[in-house]
């Protein structure tokens, strides 16, 4: 067993035009004064990192280690959550998900994804420039629009979808294989990888690509009504990711998983600032110390009622609260005989 890694924040939500929160040292000195060890860093916030030059440059990543370090902090992982998702986008989306590209690359999809892959090869190479060997990302979708179908889904659509979309991370993937960093895809509604059966689907059409892992976020499995304890059972081994996000799930008879197009506030599902929520933390924590998963804690704050601000200095404690230093001795070890197996034959009634 292993003892999880943590408390670490995602610096995503964070970000603001207002200080400490618009400069990589003054978040670093923030993250320090709450008690986070680690920071997750949003890749596309270029204040915080150039992952470009970072893909090119591992001067450019010692200095940015360095500075990081000198606030008593580690990188966690590198996040490439928005490039992810332009992998893969459906044409019904490419408005909406054009906000995620840089401008040269609006309103020309193709440009718009070559970008993206270009993003994701460099970010393999600033994880292994930065000492990483994990990466988190989302897989885009070219089926979400089908996930509720109505007229149904043609035969072989889903298996096309998923074999056009394994085509376009391949080479992202075998990037990832040649620097040694695990991708850890973000199971989440809206990817085409949001459930475990998505996640075999995807993994059998990469041929059990080994770099093929997984982000666990719990928060997703409340609002897809899913067994996310028993999700780790069957995914530990692929579970290289934490994100600590709650969520509640609070059906009424006008709305449920759908959330009837409200605001995050109105939903029947909503996240909720850690320990806010319905998601048990306390066997989560337990079940991946169980199982070995070599994670760092992460603390996503994503809340349509607490201020991230008070998100913030009680994530800290919340994640600290739930690790588990991981047992090295057997608590009935002091009951334990050495090996005999004339006695061993005896108590089994052997002769």
């Amino acid at each position: 067993m292993k003892t999880i890694k943590g408390p670490a924040v995602f610096l995503a939500q964070f970000m603001d035009n207002k200080p400490p929160f618009n400069s990589l040292e003054g978040l670093c000195q923030w993250a320090a004064d709450l008690g986070y060890k680690g920071i997750q860093i949003p890749t596309w916030e270029t204040s915080l990192i150039d992952l470009t030059k970072a893909g090119e440059s591992k001067d450019y990543c010692d200095e940015l280690k360095g500075k990081i370090q000198s606030y008593g902090l580690e990188i966690t992982e590198l996040s490439t959550h928005l490039q992810g998702q332009l992998v893969a986008v459906h044409p019904a989306y490419d408005i909406m998900f054009d906000n995620f590209a840089p401008e040269a690359y609006k309103n020309n999809p193709k440009k718009r994804t070559e970008w993206a892959v270009a993003q994701l090869k460099s970010a393999a190479k600033a994880s292994r420039h930065l000492d990483l060997d994990v990466h988190g990302t989302f897989s885009g979708s070219l089926l979400w629009h089908t996930a509720h179908p109505w007229p149904q889904r043609p035969e072989g659509l889903v298996e096309m979808g998923f074999q056009e979309l394994a085509k376009r991370w391949m080479p992202i993937l075998n990037e990832f294989d040649e620097q040694g960093v695990d991708l850890c895809y973000e199971v989440h509604p809206g990817e085409d990888l949001h459930d475990g059966v998505t996640f075999e689907r995807f993994l059998d059409a990469t041929n059990n690509h080994k770099r093929v892992n997984i982000l666990y976020d719990p928060s997703h499995f409340v609002l897809q009504q899913l067994d996310y304890i028993e999700y780790i059972d069957h995914y530990h081994d692929y579970i290289k990711m934490f994100h600590v996000k709650d969520a509640e799930f609070n059906p009424t008879g006008k709305k449920g998983t759908f959330g009837g197009y409200g605001d995050w506030i109105d939903r029947a599902g909503r996240y909720r600032s850690p320990g806010d929520g319905q998601v048990d933390f306390k066997t989560i924590f337990s079940k991946l110390t169980q199982y070995g998963c070599d994670v760092w804690a992460v603390m996503e704050w994503e809340c349509c009622i607490k201020s991230p601000e008070q998100g913030a200095r009680e994530g800290a404690s919340f994640i600290q609260s739930n690790i588990i230093e991981a047992t090295q001795k057997k608590f009935d070890d002091f009951a334990g005989t050495e090996i005999d197996e004339e006695k061993l034959k005896r108590i089994l009634g052997i002769n």
